[in-house]
């Protein structure tokens, strides 16, 4: 516990000195898309009892990710008063529904704040109850969006329950809003996470009934606007405040298509030609913004690079292109225009969000495989590097410390050198199955599997 204090307390000094090292991680992923910085107190091994500062119980299914503020995390969940099916790891169709599943269950969706230090439980409250209104998908949840918080307040959306609330740190409720449960495709569920700025916090949810991104007023709850969408489908990926050099935007991936809006819901810019299904979220370094979609039945599985001050439609590929791309396949070659510093035809991922860090551009493809681009300029860096046989990702990398961090729906992780030449330095296992990403804060790496919460730092023991 002394060891564990002094710890805690050099990282009150230094992290202040040290940039880019994130103090909180308050959204998906965190404020740098997985690039955490320098950090010689973090961990680069641990296992179920290595490094393990503590460990806790979370009831319920959800693979919301974590997040930090301070000497809090927040964790929610989607628990159930009956029996639900398993999730089963990998990529496949399990059935004649795609895997859709439906509960006549009650359940209650609730926010957990747990103490950073001890791992004991604050407080836990409850946002809804009910049965859900939605199918998901046997390998998804009914509390997949991850939290978010800007210190006063966490805010928790759980789309299978058509609620969002805010809640202060006391564990008071603050507002809660309706905006309603809506099928997906295929019945696969909710997933796209909430996003703030300034006063406000952006929700995207496209669906197969009425698709739209909203903007709602964080102290109230109330809508400041909202817009359609012509998506008619589902797409999981959270959108992405941009703040470049030359504006402020919201950038959102879709089925038909990335669309950047500004602060008051007006269209600037839109790329078309996506893959069937979009996950990946998009996330912007070295002044350039990075979008990718990779739904493995496409034909069209895209990588796009944005600079900044596009306006109008500036898609790469015509409509033809597209049309000959799903029949025949696209070429591989990299291609440029005067708003795409670069794009691939077949470099996205399906799950996985992209990781830029340093001076290259990683992709976790979700059957296991590592693949390394300029980040700048596109161009290749190593081809296909295999993790393990067998191993899917669902979770997105993170990086620091010249490692990258790849963990596994099974609950490993591969730990890679960072650069220009690959190799596995460690692999990591947990021995449960995880979709959900990792929170990095204050030397510590928070990892939540199917039914526990980890806080690995390096020394802890338990």
């Amino acid at each position: 516990m002394l060891r564990q204090s002094l710890v805690l307390l050099g990282l009150l000094v230094v992290l202040p000195m040290a940039a880019p090292v994130q103090a909180q991680w308050s959204q998906f992923r965190g404020s740098n898309a997985g690039d955490v910085g320098d950090d010689p107190t973090l961990p680069a091994t641990w296992s179920e009892t290595d490094n393990v500062v503590w460990v806790v119980d979370i009831p319920g299914l959800s693979w919301s990710s974590p997040v930090v503020w301070e000497d809090t995390i927040f964790v929610t969940s989607a628990i159930s008063a009956g029996e639900e099916p398993a999730p089963i790891p990998g990529l496949y169709d399990p059935g004649d529904d795609n895997g859709a599943t439906r509960s006549a269950a009650n359940h209650r969706w609730v926010v957990y704040n747990i103490d950073f230090a001890s791992g004991a439980v604050r407080w836990e409250r409850e946002l809804a109850s009910a049965t859900p209104g939605i199918a998901r998908h046997i390998k998804n949840s009914f509390a997949s969006e991850t939290p978010v918080t800007d210190g006063r307040r966490v805010y928790a959306y759980f789309g299978s329950a058509g609620v969002v609330g805010a809640l202060n740190m006391s564990g008071e409720t603050v507002w809660t809003t309706d905006l309603g449960a809506y099928e997906t495709t295929l019945g696969f569920g909710s997933a796209a996470s909430p996003i703030l700025h300034g006063d406000r916090m952006y929700i995207v949810h496209d669906n197969v009934e009425s698709s739209f991104i909203v903007a709602l007023d964080t102290d109230t709850g109330q809508e400041v606007w909202r817009v359609e969408r012509a998506e008619r489908g589902q797409n999981w990926a959270t959108p992405f405040v941009w703040e470049n050099d030359q504006r402020t935007e919201i950038v959102t991936a879709g089925t038909q298509g990335v669309r950047s809006y500004d602060l008051d819901g007006g269209l600037l810019w839109e790329i078309h030609g996506m893959s069937g299904l979009t996950i990946p979220t998009p996330f912007a370094k070295h002044g350039l913004l990075y979008i990718s979609s990779g739904y493995p039945g496409g034909g069209l599985r895209p990588v796009y690079v944005v600079k900044p001050g596009a306006s109008g439609d500036i898609s790469i590929w015509s409509e033809e292109d597209m049309r000959t791309g799903l029949s025949s396949g696209f070429p591989g070659a990299k291609v440029s225009s005067d708003h795409v510093a670069w794009a691939y035809p077949l470099l996205g991922t399906y799950n996985t969000s992209a990781l830029v860090y340093g001076d290259y551009y990683y992709t976790l493809l979700d059957r296991g495989f590592l693949v390394a681009h300029d980040a700048r300029t596109g161009d290749e860096v190593y081809r296909r590097q295999r993790l393990e046989i067998g191993n899917g990702f669902t979770a997105s990398p993170w990086a620091y410390n010249g490692k990258i961090f790849l963990l596994s729906e099974d609950g490993e992780t591969f730990v890679v050198k960072a650069g220009p030449e690959f190799e596995i330095l460690h692999t990591n296992a947990l021995n449960e199955m995880t979709l959900a990403t990792p929170a990095v804060a204050h030397g510590s790496v928070i990892v939540r599997t199917q039914s526990k919460l980890y806080r690995l730092a390096e020394g802890g023991q338990r």
